[in-house]
């Protein structure tokens, strides 16, 4: 095993799509293997290549910088994070991140030669990165494994070596152990210890007969000073890995006819999972991306995953939801001023220069996660950080009538005027939520499912003018004029923002934008279809589409994932299932099998197309949200507005935890110019639809 530095350099290229080689007959670089939830890439003449991955556990996370060199040799080197370990300052940054090389093969002999002539025969990955590399000068097979542990600050591996001859072979391996310590004045902590070590304590010889493997391991752990070390047992850690793969993969399964959609469905689960951290300060949902971790924003956690979390029924996810929605109602303030787009440093500090939209995103995101939860305890204790954000904005709303906030969740790295299109859809969204909300805990109230509110949030008579839930009457009359005022912030999108751009009849980002941007799909995310023909039609053109999405502005080669995927959503809801499938289909491929794989990606040329976690909850909530319609409505009611591309008999998701206290599946399947809904929970089907297509239900399922 060869390690290199100049792959990453390589990489850039690759990822720009610079590099050509060899592809599968269909163009990809890997392939689905046992249909399920398993890609791999046969290594033939499509090398040197070079790719990077992240994985994570409640205390780690790693970036695997993989490859194969020109030689057919194997790189790897591994990007460890410890978010837990502190580094100063102590800020949005400040996880303590190590690069190690170390080969861990490095010293193995198969009878007294060392491994010579290395050749990588496939590289799998499976939720574990497995790589299977022969030698040129033994008959000996090493299959390398690694992956995060589950809930310790280790990366563990796992090394199998199997006799592939007829003779039986001796193998000898050493033991490794290296034991360094960082610099006490750079950690919050003093001096933190690292280990880099083989499972074995001493040099160990096999005697492999043919057919036979051995199985050893080995750890990248990160431990605070003085901390007891605790050994690392390779085989139960990766036994517990393949558990979570597991657990997460038959949550919230998708069935569709394509099965490029249904394993990246799968993947996108798996990434948006695994990456919540047991902090100081709760479990915390983060992006990332060897930047981003111990910390929450309104966007990414807010706005992205956790409205996501109670469809896929992950009650860590759940946890961490309501812990970031915690966080930020700390910041809410009598004077209305805008609160942190992050917390950060495990929740003790915060950080935000500006007002990006955020109120918006958190009420947005909050309404949506309340009523999808379905949880009475919980919706009380979001009511005030949702009422809060909801007056904010309303106190935001310019001579226009549209909301105005500084910039949008890119932070002035495209203008945004003074008042932007995402922030003031976002808003609409959370009105409607809202008077959802308020109506089903209201009801609930009235049928002794809990106490009435007093008629203030967080019982603060003096909070601007804010009322919670109160009763019956009371909340119907606040509904109505929620949904006025939605209504109303409707045609003031449509006068302010509605414009011809570049000869489409779609929106301007601002006033006195002049260029089209992404984000003029997030109206139709948010159910507002007036300019929805000539929204689509600018959105898949060749001004902003391109084989990686959409790009942010007409005009540059800058892409972020997050809009692509708010695009494609939006166009199913638009009523264009057989365009979004085209084109979700194509992106799909590329990001799941081409070379830089199996997640969607942040940005580029920002980050180097990291995987950040959270654009994996858009990725699913393309399924449940735009090509299924699922709106919750209330505790246990949502709508259905199924969406199917011509092409497609069925679609199916199945162990949907939304709006339930028990998982059920939804069925949907073509009949003539129809579609038959089935919703199945308990081993039988409970209710039964026919609609045309695009047409909307309304679903009550039993308490």
């Amino acid at each position: 095993m060869k390690n290199t530095i100049l792959f990453l350099t390589v990489l850039s290229a690759v990822v720009s799509g610079l590099e050509v080689s060899a592809r599968n007959a269909d163009g990809s670089r890997w392939h689905i293997i046992d249909g399920g939830y398993s890609i791999r890439w046969d290594i033939r003449d499509d090398i040197p290549h070079y790719d990077h991955i992240e994985m994570s556990g409640e205390q780690v996370s790693v970036v695997y910088y993989y490859g194969v060199n020109e030689d057919g040799s194997f790189s790897m080197e591994r990007s460890v994070i410890w978010p837990m370990l502190r580094t100063v300052p102590n800020d949005t940054h400040a996880s303590l991140t190590v690069r190690f090389g170390r080969d861990f093969l490095s010293g193995m002999t198969v009878d007294g030669k060392p491994l010579e002539d290395e050749k990588v025969e496939s590289i799998t990955f499976d939720g574990l990165l497995h790589a299977e590399c022969t030698y040129g000068n033994a008959d000996v097979k090493v299959t390398s494994c690694y992956f995060p542990s589950t809930t310790r600050a280790a990366v563990c591996e796992e090394y199998t070596v199997t006799n592939t001859g007829d003779k039986t072979v001796t193998v000898f391996v050493p033991a490794v152990r290296n034991v360094t310590s960082t610099d006490p004045d750079a950690g919050t902590e003093g001096s933190y210890t690292l280990i880099e070590a083989t499972g074995h304590l001493k040099d160990r010889t096999y005697s492999i007969a043919p057919g036979k493997s051995i199985v050893f391991g080995a750890s990248i752990k990160g431990l605070k000073t003085p901390q007891v070390e605790i050994p690392t047992d390779s085989g139960k850690e990766k036994a517990e890995r393949e558990k979570f793969v597991e657990m997460i993969c038959n949550g919230l399964v998708l069935d569709s006819p394509d099965p490029v959609l249904n394993t990246m469905f799968g993947f996108a689960k798996i990434r948006g999972a695994e990456s919540i951290f047991r902090t100081r300060g709760g479990l915390m949902q983060c992006p990332g991306g060897e930047a981003y971790y111990a910390a929450i924003w309104c966007n990414d956690q807010a706005e992205y995953i956790n409205p996501f979390f109670p469809f896929l029924g992950y009650d860590r996810g759940n946890e961490s939801a309501i812990t970031s929605f915690m966080h930020f109602a700390r910041y809410m303030n009598p004077e209305f001023n805008y609160v942190p787009w992050s917390v950060i440093a495990e929740g003790y500090d915060a950080f935000g220069q500006f007002d990006r939209g955020d109120a918006a995103m958190l009420a947005y995101g909050a309404s949506r996660y309340a009523l999808a939860l379905g949880d009475m305890e919980t919706a009380e204790a979001l009511m005030p950080l949702i009422d809060w954000s909801l007056e904010y904005c309303r106190r935001k709303i310019n001579g226009d009538g549209v909301v105005a906030s500084t910039a949008d969740e890119l932070e002035l790295r495209f203008p945004a005027g003074d008042a932007n299109l995402c922030t003031s859809s976002l808003y609409y969204d959370a009105l409607r939520s809202t008077a959802w909300l308020i109506e089903t805990m209201a009801e609930e109230y009235a049928s002794g499912g809990g106490a009435p509110d007093n008629g203030t949030a967080a019982g603060n008579p003096d909070n601007g003018g804010i009322a919670g839930p109160g009763g019956t009457e009371e909340a119907a009359a606040r509904a109505v004029d929620l949904r006025a005022q939605a209504d109303t912030l409707r045609k003031n999108i449509e006068k302010h923002f509605g414009a011809e751009m570049n000869g489409f009849h779609t929106y301007r980002y601002f006033e006195g934008n002049d260029v089209l941007r992404s984000w003029i799909c997030i109206p139709l995310v948010m159910d507002i279809f007036d300019r929805k023909e000539g929204t689509v039609q600018a959105l898949l053109s060749p001004v902003l589409w391109s084989e990686n999405g959409v790009y942010t502005e007409a005009g540059t080669d800058v892409f972020w994932d997050r809009a692509t995927l708010y695009a494609l959503r939006g166009i199913y809801a638009a009523g264009y299932p057989d365009k979004a499938t085209e084109h979700l289909a194509a992106y799909s491929r590329h990001r799941l099998l081409g070379d830089h794989v199996p997640y969607p990606v942040e940005a580029w040329p920002e980050g180097n197309q990291r995987h950040l976690s959270t654009e994996n909850a858009l990725y699913c909530r393309i399924f449940t949200e735009g090509i299924l319609g699922f709106r919750p409505t209330g505790f246990r009611t949502f709508t259905l507005r199924p969406q199917l591309p011509d092409g497609w008999d069925h679609f199916t998701l199945r162990n949907i935890h939304a709006c339930s206290d028990r998982p059920y599946d939804i069925i949907v399947k073509r009949s003539g110019k129809r579609l038959s809904i089935t919703v199945r929970q308990d081993g039988r089907n409970i209710l039964r639809y026919n609609v045309t297509e695009g047409k909307a239900i309304e679903v009550s399922m039993p308490g």
